[in-house]
């Protein structure tokens, strides 16, 4: 089966389930695991977001969604030419990754798998649906997961639990969104600004003041751990104002923004953090 992956999380799950030969094209986030980098990428994104601050890069983001306009160019007539049997994009997020229907009709008789997952659950069950569509068995990592899962909430449920707030987005603040939420309930975090199952939306550094969290959690979405410390530090008052006993840098890339496998790891290290 020759697959075309538009979305991180589901090239880390192909990956995981053992199917990375059947990858034959990636987007230029598809970062994780390692090999994924050598598949052909057929995507790029419209800005070069490297150097911005978090509030550069959401005054883009506005400005391009009042414009109606995406923030990737996608290569459909290079995907055409792989002549996958299956794409994967999805419909949760227009700014993390390639929106489905950006290319389904460009693709068009291409089959598309659309994922959508708000909760937890919703990305456990489509995990299982992407191996389904590629005639795989999930179960065993499925097995091994929830095993995961468990032992973590089991872990975090023998201490107290902590009064916190979870940043996914620094300049302007936005708590916790979609399926985080259920991870920071697992972790013994209890979220007043949380959404969960929602998307995230704008708040002010006022209400994360007024939830008068214990912990603060900074994980912004698309960055790695470096990058988020450096915008930490550029926006210290603020997050000093909180007065949060404690301030966790975690990795946003690497785990809370993608709904895939390493949703596991991102519940450890919120128990960890702890």
């Amino acid at each position: 089966m020759r697959v075309v992956s538009l979305l991180p999380s589901a090239t880390e799950t192909l990956f995981a389930l053992g199917l990375g030969d059947s990858v034959v094209a990636v987007t230029h986030e598809c970062d994780y695991p390692a090999e994924a980098r050598r598949r052909p990428i057929v995507t790029r994104s419209v800005y070069d977001f490297a150097r911005s601050t978090s509030g550069d890069i959401e005054r883009q983001v506005a400005l391009t969604a009042e414009r109606g306009d995406s923030l990737y160019e996608v290569d459909t007539a290079a995907i055409r030419e792989l002549q996958p049997d299956l794409v994967i994009a999805q419909d949760v997020c227009r700014v993390c990754a390639v929106a489905a229907g950006q290319v389904v009709d460009e693709l068009a008789p291409i089959p598309v798998l659309r994922q959508h997952p708000h909760t937890l659950e919703d990305v456990l069950a489509d995990i299982v649906e992407l191996a389904q569509a590629c005639d795989a068995d999930a179960e065993p990592m499925m097995a091994g997961f929830r095993a995961r899962l468990e032992a973590a909430r089991s872990a975090a449920a023998s201490r107290p639990r902590v009064r916190g707030v979870f940043l996914e987005w620094l300049d302007p603040p936005y708590p916790a969104g979609h399926w985080t939420p259920d991870l920071l309930d697992l972790a013994g975090v209890d979220d007043p600004l949380a959404r969960p199952g929602r998307p995230s939306i704008a708040v002010t550094w006022d209400q994360v003041r007024a939830a008068a969290p214990e912990l603060l959690i900074l994980a912004p979405c698309g960055w790695d751990a470096e990058r988020a410390g450096r915008e930490a530090a550029a926006l210290q008052d603020r997050i000093d104002s909180v007065r949060a006993a404690r301030v966790v840098v975690l990795d946003g890339s690497a785990y809370f923004n993608r709904p895939g496998p390493r949703l596991v790891d991102s519940l450890e290290a919120l128990v960890g953090a702890r």
